[in-house]
């Protein structure tokens, strides 16, 4: 099909002024994009009508080849220690080398909303080689009015140049794999991968970085909403069921993985969904699976069998296969993508050793030291050479989208929970019986009847015993729950002493990584640390 091309004068491209350009086509519609893509060859129609394409060698973000500009602005404000430094002068070398590659290109050129506020939305322009990957993003993000895009004032742009590669002599990159943000300039260049994600990564990570500036704390988290419109927050990284349990058909979806927290509610940051894939079936994730199998949606490196029918359980292409889609594909979700203030916060962990109980309610000083910790297991295939789930800490549920110092998005945090009386919760959705490769994932079935009860108010009032370790309290018996042992860790292994040493072992790793935080924290959340001696009894 022919899309109506735009002018490529120097007006339209303040923000990324390419000197020759080529054919610039500007806002096409879903389907305009989804059939150019097919004709193009980007990838192929699959039977159940999703775009299903492969995106080469990443398969998964590429956190190491990230970097930030380190100027006068950043200098004091980025956390350095999470985030590779670019100089000025390499990234202006970058960008004008960015330039000269798009030369005569056909670009996909999409304006589009960050947040759905209208007080603290991020207006952006999103520069795509592909035509999928301009579907993609065009899904990931909010689509304003046809009046608003008449007056769309440019407030961030994103450059996403996959045939681009990087000259780590030229460019200071490690690689010819580059995501390189300045944040003064509010400019993002992303080359040398075709893995869609960065895109709406990037734009997570500029709020990240200036919200909090407002008093707003982002958020790595899904959200969904009772019927009286109060919201409950999940955090918690890729492969934690952050998207699988906040789909939930007894409660509107408000989004799936960012948001802010504002003084009048929470807000998404999207207008779309990005759920992995692997092993996905009708039975368990009946909303996600629905949504996935449809026209419109996209398919990242899922394998398509003969008929070209989706296989979610082949993993041969990676373990984090992605179905990427709009937001009113779920039933029910919210429509204002906007709901009040939390009555509970759910942060959700995948103990690999099989350690931590399915839930336990947490203290505010409690919930400060997980949600600076972030104790999880890197999921297989969510970053590039990950192979198995590896215990890990990602601060703030998501370390490499936070520029500012953890302690910035904690301090927000403990604030918030202070003055909203919020309830916050610890669940595991890893292993139990056992660690990863002796014990079983946890039921997605008792997960459910867990949370069911936590954010329904019953499991307030259950009676709880304390956690000889962790110190928070933990529910001794919940109704509906098939197996009523799961909710003591330690009865599920057949060897108790083998569970005792990886319980010690999982304490000494969260008081080792919180030595970082210690000088940041009061002496209540200091205290919140674990502590072995009682493990046994």
């Amino acid at each position: 099909m022919t899309l109506k091309a735009i002018d490529g004068g120097a007006n339209k491209h303040v923000t990324f002024p390419i000197r020759e350009p080529g054919t610039i086509h500007l806002n096409n519609s879903r389907a305009e994009l989804y059939d150019v893509a097919i004709e193009r060859g980007e990838g192929k129609r699959a039977a159940n009508g999703a775009f299903a394409v492969t995106t080469g060698q990443h398969t998964g973000r590429s956190a190491k080849d990230k970097y930030v500009v380190r100027d006068a602005s950043t200098e004091d404000t980025i956390w350095w220690d999470n985030s590779a430094a670019m100089t000025p002068e390499q990234f202006a070398t970058l960008k004008e080398d960015f330039l000269a590659h798009a030369n005569n290109r056909e670009l996909f050129v999409q304006d589009l909303f960050g947040g759905a506020d209208p007080v603290h939305r991020l207006n952006s322009r999103i520069y795509c080689e592909f035509a999928w990957h301009a579907l993609f993003i065009q899904q990931q993000m909010i689509e304003p009015t046809a009046e608003a895009r008449e007056n769309f004032d440019i407030g961030f742009t994103i450059v996403d140049l996959p045939s681009f590669k990087a000259d780590p002599k030229r460019h200071g990159t490690r690689s010819e794999t580059v995501i390189a943000l300045d944040l003064a300039n509010k400019l993002v260049l992303i080359g040398g991968t075709e893995y869609a994600g960065e895109m709406k990564k990037s734009v997570f990570s500029y709020l990240n970085y200036i919200l909090p500036e407002k008093n707003i704390m982002p958020m790595h988290c899904s959200v969904n909403e009772d019927a009286e419109g109060s919201s409950a927050v999940f955090f918690g990284l890729s492969g934690t069921g952050k998207t699988t349990l906040s789909a939930d058909p007894k409660r509107p979806l408000v989004g799936d993985d960012e948001h802010g927290w504002a003084p009048n509610g929470v807000f998404n940051f999207e207008g779309g969904c990005y759920a992995k894939a692997i092993r996905l079936s009708e039975d368990a994730e009946p909303e996600i699976y629905g949504a996935i199998n449809r026209e419109h949606a996209v398919m990242e490196n899922v394998v398509l069998n003969d008929a070209g029918e989706p296989d979610f359980d082949d993993g041969s292409l990676t373990e984090n296969t992605r179905g990427a889609y709009p937001l009113d594909f779920i039933a029910g979700a919210s429509e204002t993508g906007m709901s009040g203030q939390p009555l509970n916060i759910v942060m959700l962990t995948a103990d690999a050793f099989g350690v931590l109980p399915p839930i336990a309610k947490l203290t505010p000083a409690q919930a400060m030291y997980h949600f600076l910790s972030g104790y999880t297991a890197k999921v297989a295939g969510t970053e590039k050479g990950v192979t198995e789930p590896t215990a890990t800490f990602s601060t703030c549920f998501g370390a490499p989208f936070m520029p500012r110092h953890p302690s910035v998005y904690g301090n927000l945090l403990r604030d918030l929970i202070a003055e909203h009386k919020v309830d916050c919760w610890l669940v595991n959705t890893g292993w139990t019986g056992g660690k990863y490769g002796v014990g079983n994932r946890m039921p997605i079935k008792a997960t459910r009847r867990l949370l069911d009860a936590a954010l329904g108010g019953s499991l307030k009032s259950a009676p709880m015993r304390v956690d000889p370790i962790f110190g928070f309290e933990v529910p001794e018996q919940v109704e509906g729950l098939d197996d009523q042992s799961i909710l003591t860790p330690r009865e599920t292994w057949a060897d108790k002493a083998e569970y005792d040493q990886g319980a010690a072992k999982l304490v000494e790793i969260f008081v080792e990584n919180f030595k970082k935080f210690e000088s940041h924290v009061a002496a209540d959340v200091r205290a919140a640390a674990p502590q072995i001696q009682d493990a046994a009894e």
